[in-house]
């Protein structure tokens, strides 16, 4: 584990007689973006639930920052410091963009819930500071002016950035990205392929699940290829492309092409 900020061995995960997730192997290297890639059903999804402990894995161990996260609770697991955004954005109707991002901050307060009720000054400090940090990482996605505006009002470009700066007010060195670009137009695209390399430039390590061969390419460092569960090819992006394996599990789904 030298030097990996996560590592899997030999992961499964089986769901009754379906196995979704097969002897995985998986290595990523701190301040890397590392892409996890595959056909629909290839495991991308519920390798994510399983690093951030939604659900425990049937066999095998994982190790974030050289601590064992088998039995960790989502919570602490994001305590931690890893962090995730969802395939369909997740969130808070009624709520403020800032108020979703300061959401984010809840794991980080130190308050209990007698200095909350009295409204005592630690609070009160905690609170300020909670707001003043979700405002900054509205700044830093581009949505400060949209800070008073309901979350769900915003495009869905900007409903991606804002889950995004959520999970960034957690404070995370991994980030999971869960196909972010799912229904974005080109040039929402080109905003987040921007977005995710000034991430990285902060020193966070991001490991990414998308079907977008492009933005993929584009910005990944390493790309991962998962199909029937399996890791079928690993590289850098331009050998990636040029894998005969990977290129057949692509043709092999109906409706989608190999990577481009």
């Amino acid at each position: 584990m030298s030097g990996e900020i996560l590592v899997i061995s030999g992961l499964e995960k089986s769901f009754g007689g379906l196995r979704a997730i097969s002897d995985l192997d998986l290595a990523v290297q701190p301040g890397k973006i590392q892409a996890v890639i595959g056909p629909n059903g290839a495991g991308k999804t519920t390798l994510f639930n399983l690093i951030a402990g939604l659900f425990p894995p049937t066999r095998g161990d994982f190790h974030f920052a050289g601590k064992k996260l088998n039995g960790r609770k989502p919570h602490e697991i994001a305590r931690m410091g890893v962090s995730r955004t969802f395939q369909n954005v997740e969130l808070f109707a009624r709520m403020t963009a800032l108020e979703n991002v300061m959401l984010g901050r809840h794991g980080r307060l130190r308050a209990g819930i007698f200095q909350a009720g009295l409204r005592l000054s630690g609070m009160r400090r905690e609170e300020r500071e909670c707001r003043e940090r979700a405002f900054e990482e509205l700044g830093f996605m581009g949505l400060a002016e949209k800070a008073a505006l309901d979350a769900l009002s915003l495009p869905l470009g900007e409903q991606k950035l804002l889950e995004i700066a959520r999970a960034l007010a957690t404070e995370p060195k991994l980030l999971l990205l869960d196909e972010p670009a799912a229904g974005l137009n080109p040039r929402d695209t080109a905003r987040l392929s921007e977005t995710i390399l000034r991430i990285r430039e902060r020193g966070i390590t991001i490991l990414l699940v998308e079907h977008d061969m492009n933005l993929v390419m584009e910005i990944s460092d390493v790309v991962s290829v998962l199909n029937c569960g399996r890791k079928i090819a690993e590289g850098p992006p331009r050998e990636i492309q040029r894998n005969p394996e990977v290129i057949a599990a692509y043709l092999g789904e109906e409706g989608n092409g190999a990577p481009a």
